[in-house]
């Protein structure tokens, strides 16, 4: 048997590094065979310190003030932080309302060149830029890699194509940039809320100031170089870093016209409070707490692998994670015996390891608020199922779990976990299926799986959820608007609708 490769950080020029095995994979250049590295053996310098990007350079914080951000897998500190202050936001408005003087009366057609010109860059970044989004976020390397990187460098190119036809998106009006946009974005899927936000405003004209999760800022300075790599104008995009009160003051600045959040429920409720009675525009997405149904007819086996995406999925820390089974009572049975056995098979661990399904849990808090809200569903009269797999003793890790026994008016059939946990519950009838996944104050996606075509068109009818997938869950295309209703907020992100909340339209 040969020796496992081990894994480690190392330190060049003074900059953490990843150092992982090369892949066993070949590649062939002119009939000879040669091994290629793997995309998480890359190296990638991670800087000691990362300052605010604020009219086009890189700048220390008003404050002086640094914060630590962490690798959630082994709870050691990857780097220094700037913590923005409303001096530093007031600052990056001011130079995004500079900039938006020139950017908004660019031809679409250059508009467009730079964001080809960015999604090009992420392309061929994307193996450390994996690599960065792992380390500070705890999702496996392989989710990074196979998923977000390429999403990212989709949504610009997709956005870059809309950029000189503007027009033709909507017929007999014309279309106007809005201005200066304040964007705050989550930790669970940092360079791609940042690609979904920033893609549709550049391209409609507008300016940005972008405001990363606390927990997971890293990767949106390496996408600031991203930036001045493109030579996009110094001023149309901005980030600065920084904890709740560096988001209050983006969202309480006079001179931000267009506001968007990715967040919880709790805050959009406070962000829509505070801008009520101001003229800005604002977009949420928020919490959710998805149904996915499975029918006595459905392709089982199919079914549960969609289960297990659809929660298992970065760890759970996903808003449309099917976090709520609803399965009709005929193959209840079968389908729970299947579920476990298929959770028991999942590995946990090192997230820089290809082959880990499940990672870390992106912080401390959130890994109280999963063992909290499973405690409460075991209270309640719930059973726990989870894996037996040992976990690491550093970092934040909480297994794959199932609760059964689980009924409407429990807190885990309620409340937005954002973990590896997964509440089931069964149904007799459709109309009963209905009842239960719409019981909710949440509404942002939905699953069905069923062989009937009917079936499927009936249920998505009645569904109150922005996007539901029929046998599949957890596929995303930039063409396709996202977004929810009630309690998951409203705009959509995404397609032709994800470009509404960015432009005027004149007649």
């Amino acid at each position: 048997m040969p020796r496992k490769a081990s894994r480690s950080i190392a330190v060049v020029d003074e900059h953490p590094v990843a150092v992982v095995p090369v892949s066993e994979r070949r590649l062939s250049f002119g009939g000879k065979w040669a091994y290629a590295p793997a995309p998480e053996s890359v190296p990638v310098k991670i800087a000691p310190r990362y300052e605010l990007f604020v009219g086009g350079k890189m700048v220390a914080p008003k404050s002086g003030k640094y914060f630590p951000s962490l690798n959630p897998a082994n709870e050691k500190q990857l780097a220094e932080v700037a913590l923005g202050n409303a001096a530093d936001v007031a600052a990056a408005v001011s130079a995004a309302r500079k900039a938006f003087a020139k950017w908004s009366k660019l031809p679409g057609r250059e508009r467009g060149k730079y964001l080809y010109r960015i999604a090009r860059i992420v392309q061929e970044k994307a193996r450390e830029l994996a690599i960065v989004e792992t380390m500070d976020g705890g999702k496996p390397i392989k989710e990074s890699r196979d998923f977000d990187l390429p999403q990212v460098a989709a949504h610009f190119f997709y956005h870059a194509g809309w950029a000189d036809k503007l027009d033709y998106a909507f017929p007999g009006r014309k279309a106007a940039p809005v201005g200066v946009c304040g964007q705050i974005i989550p930790w669970n899927f940092p360079l791609l809320m940042a690609a979904w936000k920033l893609a549709p405003a550049l391209a409609c004209g507008n300016t940005v100031v972008l405001k990363p999760a606390e927990t997971t800022s890293v990767s949106a300075m390496h996408l600031a170089e991203i930036l001045r790599e493109a030579e996009l104008p110094d001023g149309v995009v901005n980030i600065v870093t920084g904890a709740g009160e560096t988001g209050r003051a983006l969202v309480e600045h006079a001179d931000v016209d267009k506001l968007a959040f990715t967040g919880s429920t709790d805050v959009g409720k406070l962000l829509a409070k505070s801008v009520a009675a101001t003229k800005k525009r604002l977009t949420l997405e928020l919490g959710g707490k998805a149904a996915h149904l499975i029918f006595e007819d459905a392709p089982i086996d199919q079914a549960v692998e969609g289960i297990i995406n659809g929660i298992f999925f970065n760890q759970g820390h996903v808003c449309c994670a099917g976090s709520r089974l609803l399965v009709q009572e005929g193959v209840f049975a079968k389908v729970l015996r299947k579920l476990s056995d298929r959770i028991k098979t999942l590995r946990v661990g090192d997230p820089m390891d290809k082959n880990t399904d499940i990672g870390a849990i992106n912080s401390k808090p959130q890994l109280e608020k999963i063992r909290e809200l499973v405690q409460a569903g075991v209270a309640e009269g719930g059973e726990l199922i989870q894996t037996r797999c040992a976990l690491p003793a550093k970092g934040y890790w909480f297994p794959p779990s199932l609760i059964t026994g689980v009924t409407a008016s429990h807190r885990v059939a309620q409340e937005e976990i954002f973990g590896p946990v997964l509440s089931v519950m069964t149904f007799r009838t459709p109309e009963e299926a209905i009842e239960r996944a719409n019981n909710t104050p949440y509404g942002l996606s939905a699953g069905v799986w069923t062989d009937k075509g009917s079936k499927i068109f009936k249920m998505v009818s009645k569904l109150r959820a922005g996007v539901v997938w029929a046998n599949t869950y957890n596929k995303f295309d930039p063409t396709s608007p996202f977004g929810g209703y009630k309690e998951s907020g409203f705009g959509r992100e995404g397609g032709v609708h994800g470009l509404l909340p960015y432009v005027r339209l004149e007649s």
